[in-house]
């Protein structure tokens, strides 16, 4: 437990999952403003430390995956949100989502939790499950396992969700921005019902509320039934765009399709996948029912044009309170820098640079933290986008995740193919590697005061090798340091200097989301 909220014990207590993600890390402070006691569940409670909110929840380190863990978690819970998954994991993604949702169910009927709420896919109406998307059919089994499970429960199933940094609205902007022309796959005409994530988060705070008989699953979606085609056609008109060509094809396969997709979006490959599958049917809503019982707004339900309007709003404003990157991948390595030098893991290669310069820290600081993103790696700017292109061909997430925001950063935030392990303003900023290695990977940069209008620069890469493939790995780019770490300590010290926050241009920035 890290910290603990100062509202009245008398309110109603809700467990959220899932909060370092984009739907939980925007449903907590919803919460928190309806008046409710919240408590979030994290296997690395470290990476809420940074949320604007930290301060007035608690956090409850546990897995999903693990019913043991769970018991202190539910424990006084009158609502739970169940908002995990595991999409984009792989092979057996579907075992894990069945093992978390019944470890989740079994402890909160324990518990004698009083609701769970769960976020779900739509489904096509009249559709066998077993003809679904695996993304999809996983998706309705939880749904299953959870309204089976003898606690009341409210099931939301919701198709496309717009919204600043949501993987689908990222997906449409960036197929609409970067292709003009475009041979598209046959699901560029399947109808669709998107809405807008304050809708969803409106009918998430709802749920709580629910009357304790009602345990069913409810339809949510805008008021907009559209093909895809007609939402990247509205995208580019609400964008300011040309009008995009856009020439369906029959031979585009879903796996295809998920190739294409990773390769114009920042969205990798195994998230694109499910969401591209998810595609292939109508889906629609067969109901309203949840109007009943959250009443939909005076102003009504927000539409297409006004969803996508506001979330490139919050994108030109740098206003993205989270993004689909919010989300450690399933799969990425999350072992913390060991700080014992004779660390017992075994190797730990290391490449070490220091720089003094000739302004205040706080000059240095403002570069190091603007790392990434539009404004590159300031260094050997090819190195960095042929590592980002190999990635993207592993099946990584490559340099395009950018930034959430472009002039700060946060523990638990991506940064192109990083994840920021530690923040310590001013002083200290740790990545740690989220890209296909044959082991672990951190960069680490700081600064310190070296007198009258003087600093110290220092940065480390530290690897720590998986096998013979991660020495021969690490041996085979030691020739490549000079430039690019060497460079990158040479071109901060330089951007310091010169009062330039960002825009490295030594030949291109080498990655980052445009």
């Amino acid at each position: 437990m890290v910290s603990r909220q100062p509202s009245a014990e008398s309110a109603p207590l809700c467990l959220v999952t899932g909060a370092t993600g984009y739907i939980g890390g925007r449903l907590v402070p919803e919460l928190l403003a309806a008046g409710y006691r919240v408590r979030c569940l994290a296997r690395d409670p470290g990476r809420l430390r940074d949320q604007p909110w930290a301060e007035h929840v608690e956090v409850v380190r546990g897995d999903v995956t693990r019913p043991e863990t769970l018991t202190a978690a539910f424990e006084g819970s009158a609502v739970a949100y169940f908002l995990v998954h595991a999409l984009g994991a792989g092979a057996g993604f579907e075992e894990t989502d069945r093992r978390a949702a019944e470890g989740f169910a079994g402890a909160a009927k324990d518990a004698g939790t009083g609701r769970i709420v769960y976020l779900g896919g739509l489904t096509p109406g009249g559709v066998p499950e077993r003809e679904l998307s695996p993304h999809l059919r996983s998706r309705a089994e939880v749904g299953r396992i959870l309204l089976e499970s003898g606690v009341p429960t409210a099931q939301l199933r919701a198709a496309v969700i717009l919204g600043s940094g949501s993987a689908s609205f990222e997906m449409l902007r960036y197929l609409t921005e970067r292709l003009p022309a475009m041979v598209t796959p046959r699901w560029v005409n399947t109808r669709i019902q998107p809405i807008a994530v304050r809708d969803v988060l409106r009918y998430l705070v709802g749920a709580a509320k629910l009357p304790p008989e009602v345990n069913r699953t409810f339809d949510v979606g805008g008021p907009d039934v559209l093909t895809y085609r007609q939402m990247m056609a509205g995208y580019a008109a609400v964008a300011g765009l040309p009008r995009r060509a856009i020439l369906p094809v029959p031979v585009l396969t879903p796996s295809l399709s998920s190739h294409w997709v990773g390769l114009v979006t920042p969205v990798p490959r195994s998230i694109a996948r499910p969401l591209v599958e998810s595609l292939r049917h109508e889906v629609v809503c067969g109901e309203h029912d949840i109007a009943h019982y959250v009443p939909d707004p005076p102003e009504g339900l927000l539409g297409f044009r006004d969803a996508v309007e506001l979330a490139l709003k919050r994108v030109r404003d740098a206003d993205v309170a989270t993004r689909w990157s919010s989300a450690a991948l399933p799969g990425a390595p999350s072992d913390p820098l060991p700080t014992d030098p004779d660390w017992s893991g075994g190797s730990l290669y290391e490449d070490r640079r220091a720089r003094r310069v000739a302004v205040n820290a706080g000059a240095v600081w403002q570069v190091i933290e603007g790392i990434g993103g539009e404004n590159g790696w300031y260094s050997f700017p090819l190195a960095w986008a042929v590592r980002g292109w190999m990635d993207r061909a592993a099946g990584g997430v490559g340099l395009r995740r950018g930034r959430r925001d472009p002039r700060r950063l946060r523990v638990g935030d991506s940064l192109d193919f990083w994840r920021v392990e530690e923040v310590r303003s001013g002083r200290l900023l740790r990545l740690r590697a989220e890209m296909r290695l044959p082991g672990l990977a951190w960069l680490e940069l700081s600064v310190a005061d070296d007198g009258p209008g003087r600093c110290v620069y220092r940065q480390r890469a530290l690897f720590r090798p998986r096998g013979l493939a991660g020495h021969a790995y690490w041996w085979s780019i030691v020739p490549f340091h000079a430039w690019v770490f060497g460079g990158m300590a040479r071109n901060i010290a330089r951007q310091a200097r010169s009062g330039r926050i960002g825009g490295y241009t030594g030949g291109g920035s080498g990655g980052g989301a445009r």
